[in-house]
This record gives C-alpha cells, structure tokens and sequence, in this order.
C-alpha cells in the first residue's frame, strides 16, 4: 500500500466540534511526530439548520475550517492531509450533502457516522437508547448511511455497544444485517479506537470496551468486507492512539484492510 495502516489516520477531530482540543495545525504537528504518512481531519458536519451545535461546528465555520487545513498542509508538507467531515446521514436532506459538501472540492472525503437514531420518527441519542426496538432502528440507520453512496466508510458501526451492553442475539441480528449490507454495498467499516480510551463498561459477559465489540468482529469474518484501523483523536497526543490495536484485531478476526487510495479517489490524482 501507498499509504501503511500503521502510518494512516482518517478520522480525526478538533476544537470546533466542542468535545475535542486543539486545531489543525496541533495535529498534523504531531501526527509527523507519531510517524503518520496520511491524516484526514473530519470534524463533525454542520447542518443548515445548525442543529446538534453543542457537538459540531455552526454553518459559518465551514470555510474557515477548510482554510486551516489548507495552512496546515504548508505548515507540514511531509504529512498528505486530507479535508473532510463526520457526517450524520438524514435523508430528506441528501442533497445538501452533495451540493454544499461533495461539491467543494476542497472537502476529499465524507464519513457516516450514527450518533443520533431516528426511532418512530423521532431522533434519539445514543445514551437514550435501550430497547431491541432501538437496535433494529440502529441498524436501520446505519443501512441507509451506507446506502446513501456519500460516505468513504462507516464509522465505528458497532458503537451501539454504549448503550446496549449485553452481547445478546438481539446484537448479533443487528450486526450480521449491518454486515450484509456493507458486504453487498462495499462499504469499509471502521475499528475505532477511541472507544479503547473511554471508560469500560461492565457487561454480563465481563468487563470490556464500549467498542470495539470483538464478538461484531468475530462475525464480520464471515463476510466479504474491508476495514480501516483509525484513532478517532479527539487530542493532539492521540492522533495515532489505537491503531496498532485496530489492526491487530483486523489481524486476528482475518479481515481485510481498505486501501485509502481505493475509498478515496483524489489520493491517486
């Protein structure tokens, strides 16, 4: 590969979503130190409507983000930075996705990510939800992030995992429908690693991470899919945090790793 697994981070975070420190310029600064070849900064998206704001940038900042990252490219041009966004994927708004995100060409990337489900019609967070019924409207979700064809990979698809602890077949039924469909839509899936650095959560089955849940893993072997190994740095000091655990798990679970010049198609321009 052009880019190793154990040099690339494609999920990476800054002040501007408001649970996270430090600008661009602090990151790529230490992704250079931690010996990262590829990093993609992906802030949480704005929406027209400016909802969600305690966790993501308002509509103004977009530009000036994009103008950061393009200082930061000169400031270390021994790192390929790449401009994009962490997106929560709504429907009726499906254009707004392409013509003010994947239409400026200065955004290379967009990632699915589920923090919200929309149940009965109504949008929940995930410390809210509890149920079976949640699961499947997560998994629901999740589908129709992938489904949509605007995301380079789904992040962190097994992070329902917070909220519903046990391992239970209510959780396999909801992982296999999620990797059926990034099988037969060819969605990479992520192992993340912030979820290694959050508290752990005490579960009929024991103690273990909120995600990565290995038993979602275990099963995605079973499955023609891809995976790509990613921090999740919402610090400076973790933007390569996790990784070597990612693909260790990749490793043993025998999946196999995205190419970033395959999900990403400017990178071989």
């Amino acid at each position: 590969m052009k880019y190793p697994p154990q040099q690339t981070n494609l999920h990476t975070h800054t002040e501007r979503c408001k649970h996270a420190s430090g600008n661009v310029a602090d990151y790529v600064t230490a992704a250079a130190r931690q010996g990262c070849r590829l990093l993609g900064m992906t802030d949480h998206c704005p929406f027209p409507d400016d909802r969600w704001l305690f966790v993501r940038m308002e509509s103004r900042e977009l530009e000036p983000y994009l103008d950061e990252i393009d200082a930061a490219r000169k400031l270390v041009p021994e790192v390929e930075l790449l401009g994009g966004l962490e997106c929560e994927y709504i429907p009726d708004r499906h254009s707004y996705y392409e013509d003010v995100f994947l239409a400026n060409e200065r955004i290379q990337f967009l990632v699915g990510g589920v923090h919200w489900v929309c149940h009965e019609g109504e949008w929940i967070g995930l410390g809210e939800l509890s149920t079976p019924a949640h699961l499947a409207s997560h998994a629901r979700n999740l589908i129709e992030t992938m489904e949509s064809g605007l995301f380079s990979y789904l992040a962190h698809p097994d992070n329902f995992g917070i909220y519903y602890r046990d391992w239970d077949a209510n959780c396999e039924s909801c992982a296999r429908d999620v990797l059926s469909a990034a099988a037969s839509l060819q969605v990479p899936l992520e192992i993340n690693g912030y979820g290694m650095r959050k508290p752990r959560v005490d579960t009929a089955q024991g103690s273990r991470w909120m995600y990565p849940l290995l038993p979602f893993w275990e099963l995605a072997a079973e499955y023609d899919i891809q995976v790509v190994c990613n921090s999740d740095a919402h610090r400076p000091m973790d933007v390569m945090a996790n990784i070597p655990e990612g693909i260790l798990i990749a490793s043993t679970c025998g999946l196999t790793l995205a190419d970033p010049v395959q999900m990403i198609p400017s990178l071989d321009s």
